[in-house]
């Protein structure tokens, strides 16, 4: 993580990642060029509370697996910022925190459309805004309605950036259900990651 003093512009991307992806390595990729950002920090969550339902792979496995894929790549970094801390993984907290620890950087919080959507009814969603500007990587064929996410959130005016970016027709979700079913993952996840999950047998027996 950037050490204090520090002012150069960060990308945050969290997310469960898994497993990881080639498609977040472009989105990120896109992003970190469209913005100038000098460096994305993948922040894997610890709890998600959009996805309570859902069966996380462990922790240990999630961010291996993450450190395998942004290996060679200095401008991609991992932070287990969400991992160390129990409770659910908030936005806003997330973000919170990295300020207090870096509070000459820059923060420029990475998202898709779908979550720009539902951004006024995440927790504390004015904070989340006021403590980074957003960077939104958007299909090339869509279109946001940003007057009425200022409609509904009026602190977002003027901190959100649109980035059309590269279709990608990869999911964690369609992933972990090849893996299930025995079909290859080959090519749309990094090698070393597909290696990961063969050796230590992930998502064999999982939805």
């Amino acid at each position: 993580m950037a050490p204090p003093g520090d002012s150069r512009r960060l990308g945050i991307l969290g997310g469960t990642f898994d497993p990881v992806h080639l498609g977040h390595l472009i989105i990120a990729t896109e992003l970190a060029e469209a913005l100038g950002l000098d460096k994305v920090l993948f922040v894997p969550a610890g709890r998600p509370p959009h996805k309570a339902d859902l069966v996380v792979s462990p922790d240990r496995d999630r961010l291996a697996m993450l450190r395998l894929a942004l290996s060679g790549n200095p401008a991609f970094a991992v932070s287990t910022i969400e991992l160390d801390r129990p409770g659910p993984s908030y936005t806003a907290d997330l973000l919170a925190t990295l300020s207090q620890q870096i509070p000459d950087a820059h923060l420029i919080f990475l998202m898709g459309e779908d979550s720009l959507r539902d951004l006024p009814t995440w927790r504390d969603p004015a904070a989340i805004v006021q403590a980074a500007e957003l960077g939104v990587a958007m299909r090339p064929d869509s279109t946001a309605d940003l007057e009425a996410i200022y409609h509904s959130l009026p602190e977002a005016r003027g901190r959100i950036h649109i980035v059309p970016t590269t279709l990608i027709g990869i999911s964690s979700s369609q992933l972990r259900f090849r893996a299930r079913t025995g079909r290859s993952v080959r090519y749309q996840v990094p090698e070393l990651v597909e290696s990961y999950m063969q050796v230590n047998g992930l998502y064999q027996d999982v939805p």
